[in-house]
């Protein structure tokens, strides 16, 4: 038979919910041949990984990088699994600190090539394993990155990479741990989708009316939980972990904040 096609693959992933890549390969060791291929695939026990591709990957690990090359360079990589167990073995921590290091080196290009791998670890494993959240960072003139990884059981499970300038190293990293507990939607105010913000005054003046508060007092009523509701989802506007006296935009003054990004297993 000649050249495997894609659509060859294509009908083998098909029939047996295995990989691209294990599909390919399993035609061009039988010539093409589809019953053969699927006979391989199945004595190899990859069928039985295609058939995992449904299950909830509610684990994994979380690893962070970041160099200076002479700007600094950062990224974030989610690889997700079903069990803790798997999540924290040395293999697939590796992986992903792997994965992390050469996506901020090299950039998001590099990811495709570790499909292979991701695949080898779902065999041995026998889990739904995938690639997350990715996010990669390059800093601008003048600006640094921070960064924060939350270790639990041995891996990493909720990551932090923060852009700013006009401070040090310090700050950036208290920043990036405060991002890392208060899980900030967006930056400053104005990221906050116009739709958002609306739907929240609707369900605000809904519950106020059916609180019983008065007409005249309800428009101040939903005003002040919009403010609350800011104050949960805003960075600038969050209270500091570390003095919840002073808001994250007080404490870093006229310093500029230009970037976050945050990856948390199960989230």
């Amino acid at each position: 038979m000649g050249k495997v096609t894609a659509a060859d693959v294509q009908a083998l992933r098909k029939k047996t919910g295995a990989g691209i890549l294990d599909c390919r390969r399993a035609l061009e060791q039988t010539d093409g041949d589809q019953d053969a291929a699927e006979r391989l695939l199945r004595e190899e026990g990859t069928i039985s990984a295609g058939k995992r591709q449904d299950r909830p990957r509610s684990q994994g690990a979380v690893a962070v990088a970041v160099h200076d090359r002479p700007k600094p360079v950062g990224a974030i990589a989610l690889l997700e699994c079903e069990t803790d167990f798997v999540a924290k073995s040395p293999e697939f921590v590796s992986l992903a600190e792997t994965i992390a290091n050469d996506l901020a080196l090299n950039g998001e290009g590099e990811l495709a090539k570790y499909a292979t791998d991701i695949e080898n670890l779902a065999a041995i494993f026998k889990e739904n394993i995938a690639l997350g959240r990715t996010v990669r960072f390059e800093a601008r003139d003048s600006a640094i990155l921070g960064s924060y990884l939350h270790i639990q059981n041995g891996h990493g499970v909720n990551g932090v990479l923060v852009e700013i300038s006009g401070t040090d190293e310090v700050l950036a990293h208290e920043l990036a741990l405060h991002i890392a507990f208060a899980r900030p939607d967006f930056l400053k105010r104005e990221d906050v989708p116009t739709e958002q913000v609306e739907d929240f005054r609707r369900t605000a003046q809904a519950i106020a009316e059916n609180e019983g508060k008065p007409a005249a007092a309800l428009a101040k009523v939903v005003e002040g939980r919009l403010q609350g509701w800011y104050k949960e989802r805003v960075l600038l506007e969050q209270p500091f972990v570390r003095d919840e006296k002073q808001t994250i935009a007080q404490v870093i003054g006229d310093t500029q904040l230009f970037r976050f990004a945050q990856a948390v297993v199960g989230s």
